[in-house]
C-alpha cells in the first residue's frame, strides 16, 4: 500500500499557490498527487481511500464535480471534512490518499 500524506497547493519552494481559489487549489493538489502516484507505478484507479480536508465546505461541494475527471472508473472510499484551518492560512484544501497496486 502507498500512503500519501496531505497534498496542498504550493510551489516547489513551499509557497502557497492559487491563493483564494479553491477550485484551482484542488486541481493543483490532484496534479501533484498524480505525479506521486505515477512515481510508484500507480494511477488514480489504484486509489482506495481519499480524505479531503477543506476550510470552505460549500465551495468544495460546488467544485467537487471535478473529481469525475480524476476517478474515471470508481470513486474511492473516504471522508470529506470541514476544518477551521490548515497548516497555512492560504491553504483551502488538503487531500490525502491511500493506493493499493494489484500485482
Amino acid at each position: 500500500d502507498i500512503l500519501i500524506s496531505g497534498a496542498v497547493s504550493m510551489d516547489d519552494a513551499g509557497k502557497p499557490t492559487a491563493v483564494g481559489d479553491l477550485a484551482q487549489q484542488m486541481k493543483n493538489c490532484y496534479s501533484d498527487l498524480d505525479k506521486v502516484l505515477k512515481h510508484f507505478g500507480c494511477t488514480f484507479d489504484d486509489v482506495v481511500v481519499e480524505n479531503i480536508f477543506t476550510t470552505n465546505m460549500p465551495e468544495f461541494l460546488a467544485q467537487a464535480g471535478y473529481r469525475n475527471s480524476i476517478y474515471t472508473k470508481q470513486f474511492p472510499t473516504g471522508s470529506w471534512l470541514g476544518v477551521k484551518e490548515l497548516a497555512l492560512p492560504e491553504f483551502m484544501i488538503e487531500i490525502e490518499l491511500e493506493a493499493h497496486k494489484s500485482e
